[in-house]
């Protein structure tokens, strides 16, 4: 018996062995008959049970179908022409058609789950419970009903299920569930978590940041959900293809069973065989081959793309991939890590040469005028000094929005910020030939050097830049919102072919149709992207491709593909599993159609069996759902 608690699993595994059970009963049925050879009338009683356990859901959809004016599909297709046998006295034929039809449709479904593994794997993220620390105790919590600053703690085993910040305690957490890293994540108070990740070792607290509706796990899981409901092209074609095609073979199967016959003088017209021709006819036709090849191809890309930790939102999204020959990035947090680091450090010089101040004396003025400020330039010379601030020594602070600071560091006048901001306040600064972000300090009116930031270019940048090129991808171009001379390095560590700078977000979108107007009507254009501001290019472009692990939530929404990990590389991947999606799904298309033709003229001049109308439809369709199922190899 099945209790509260395990009734779903049940239930599941109730369904999973019902069909089978009814092929095998069939089957015994079947067996029995040809054995014990009866009179006609058990003989027909007997096929008649036997064909009634094996097809009563055929026959109730195709009823239904009628009845809601949708009928032209396969359900109708195979009880016509198995209801035709019957008619001709052809029993076990009938019997034998519908029993491999749902044998087909069996292993069919068998092939739909293996294709859902790794994304069930994903969807068996979502928490079940959550530990609210409330007044010094803790409380098992639906973590829907978890608020924003609660706080949860998490033990070893367990999920993380909110995203949050650590307040307290070490662990090693497993974030292969959404990035596809086997690699665990050491995390310490102050570190963000996502959902969805499993805690290996230790106990942590964690500040709650989002409400579990808007946390990493539910987005993923409402990505995966939706999957599904976005068709592609190419399978928009079946549903316009079954509008025309069935009519027209039905029409034909009507001409062969009652036209013919009735031309030739030949009555009843089911007793001739122009009648059991169209019968035959009728079950070549059927489009199920079709129907599932198609879609289970383009899910089984999308799960393929899940074991890499790339999250596709659409069948869609795999075919227009496929056609890309442009790829646009943002620069900062694409292709370079999107955290500044001091790269160098230029003390001024008097006029023998000799520099005025050491660099470790000017990197501390520079950490204490930016001690109370928050931006990520600030943060990365706090980084670089890693001495404690006396903060007594910082008197005076005024911040001047998009320039820089002035405060009274060790009783002196000090001023930092930006060339526009010296330049506000009549410091002359000498000429700098210098690619990268420049912080300029300045001391009682003197000028004292400079500090220079970078955001250094990610690991996998160049190969990502280059592979992509080998496999197909016409141009490659960089928009940001940066420097000319902060792009122009970019552009020629990686050697990108163009780049735009100094672009506000609709800028962004401008330059993004003028790439797109340049491509042919086949060919698309993706956009890689990960900040608040790449949200309404990611929009624009025909694919958007955003970081998932650092990207904004509005970029993450916006965008068609996650790629979870940040990883560049996982663009080709997504490209190389779109193309062979593609590939896979077109070869059995033209399998399909060209056995279902051939069979088709064979049929109708009598050159094929029932039993080779069986396997143009139920042999094609196996055959093309093996074929599908190459997606899901890891060699890609």
């Amino acid at each position: 018996m099945c209790n509260h608690h395990n009734e779903e699993n049940c239930q599941k595994h109730h369904n999973e062995w019902k069909m089978p059970a009814r092929i095998i009963c069939t089957l015994i049925v079947f067996v029995c008959l040809i054995i014990i050879k009866p009179n006609h009338t058990l003989k027909l009683a007997g096929y008649i049970i036997a064909y009634i356990i094996i097809a009563y859901d055929v026959i109730i959809n195709a009823f239904k179908n009628v009845l809601s004016k949708h009928f032209f599909d396969e359900n109708f297709l195979m009880s016509i022409a198995t209801f035709g046998a019957f008619l001709i006295g052809e029993y076990p034929e009938a019997l034998m058609v519908m029993m491999l039809y749902q044998t087909g449709e069996y292993f069919c479904h068998r092939a739909v789950e293996k294709s859902k593994k790794s994304i069930s794997d994903l969807m068996n993220i979502k928490p079940e419970i959550a530990n609210v620390e409330i007044d010094g105790k803790i409380v098992q919590t639906n973590p829907l009903d978890v608020k924003i600053n609660d706080i949860i703690v998490v033990k070893p085993g367990e999920k993380i299920p909110l995203d949050g910040t650590v307040l307290e305690g070490f662990a090693s957490i497993d974030t292969s569930n959404l990035t596809g890293e086997a690699i665990p994540r050491n995390i310490s108070p102050t570190n963000e978590v996502m959902s969805g990740c499993i805690v290996l070792n230790g106990m942590i607290k964690i500040k709650v940041e989002k409400e579990f509706k808007n946390s990493t796990v539910s987005k993923i899981l409402d990505m995966v959900a939706n999957a599904a409901s976005k068709k592609a092209k190419t399978e928009n074609f079946i549903t316009k293809f079954a509008k025309i095609y069935t009519p027209i073979v039905v029409s034909f199967a009507i001409i062969l069973a009652f036209v013919v016959p009735l031309c030739l003088g030949e009555f009843p017209v089911w007793h001739s065989v122009w009648f059991k021709r169209a019968l035959i006819f009728l079950v070549i036709s059927c489009p199920c081959a079709l129907a599932i090849s198609i879609p289970l191809g383009f899910f089984a890309g999308i799960g393929r793309a899940s074991l890499d930790g790339i999250l596709i939102k659409g069948g869609n999204y795999l075919e227009t991939s496929s056609n890309a020959k442009t790829i646009a990035f943002d620069k900062t947090g694409t292709l370079t890590k999107g955290r500044f680091q001091v790269s160098d450090i230029f003390p001024a010089k008097d006029a023998n040469g000799s520099e005025i101040i050491s660099k470790d004396e000017l990197l501390k003025i520079a950490a204490y005028a930016e001690h109370f400020s928050n931006h990520p330039i600030a943060q990365s010379i706090k980084s670089a000094y890693k001495e404690n601030i006396d903060i007594s020594y910082i008197k005076n602070i005024k911040e001047f929005a998009g320039l820089g600071v002035t405060s009274d560091i060790f009783n002196k006048n000090t001023i930092v910020g930006n060339y526009e901001m010296l330049q506000k306040f009549n410091i002359d600064i000498p000429i700098l030939n210098i690619e990268n972000t420049s912080l300029f300090i300045a001391q009682n009116n003197n000028y004292l050097g400079c500090i220079t930031v970078s955001d250094d270019i990610k690991d996998d940048a160049q190969n990502t830049i280059t592979n992509l090129k080998k496999s197909g991808i016409k141009k490659t171009v960089m928009l940001t919102g940066d420097t000319e001379a902060s792009a122009q390095r970019i552009q020629n560590k990686l050697n990108i072919d163009e780049i735009y700078y100094n672009l506000l977000p609709n800028q962004k979108v401008e330059v993004l149709e003028n790439l797109m107007k340049l491509n042919k009507p086949s060919e698309t254009l993706i956009y890689v992207g990960d900040g608040i501001n790449d949200a309404p290019v990611l929009a624009r472009a025909d694919i958007g491709i955003a970081m998932g692990k650092i990207g904004s939530d509005a970029a993450i929404e916006a965008c068609d593909i996650v790629i979870m990990d940040d990883k560049l590389e996982k663009i080709n991947k997504t490209v190389e599993i779109s193309k062979k999606t593609l590939r896979i799904v077109k070869e059995n298309i033209v399998f399909i159609l060209s056995v279902k033709i051939l069979f088709l003229i064979f049929g109708a001049v009598g050159l094929v069996s029932m039993w080779g109308a069986v396997f143009a439809d139920v042999g094609t369709s196996i055959i093309s759902i093996i074929n599908s199922l190459r997606i899901l190899g890891r060699k890609i």
